[in-house]
């Protein structure tokens, strides 16, 4: 079992969205998201990843892109 925390998860479509903020750009916090990525999407969980600027000045293309994952692999779930 993994004790780790995501932004948003569906158990349905075994999807992970994650909103990186600025905390995710300096020190070792990109290595530590990757590390963490890593294990998660070992449990066949898959990762969406946006940056929280575009979910703020272009959420039209953030929900979009989740959109189209979601109808490419609706079948699969």
């Amino acid at each position: 079992m993994l004790d780790y925390i995501v932004d948003f998860y569906c158990h349905e479509l075994s999807l992970v969205i994650e909103i990186d903020g600025d905390s995710h750009y300096h020190d070792d916090a990109e290595e530590k998201d990757r590390i963490r990525q890593d294990r998660i999407e070992e449990y066949n969980v898959t990762f969406l990843r946006f940056d929280d600027l575009d979910v703020k000045i272009n959420i039209g293309h953030v929900l979009n892109t989740i959109i189209e994952w979601i109808d490419d692999h609706k079948d699969n779930t």
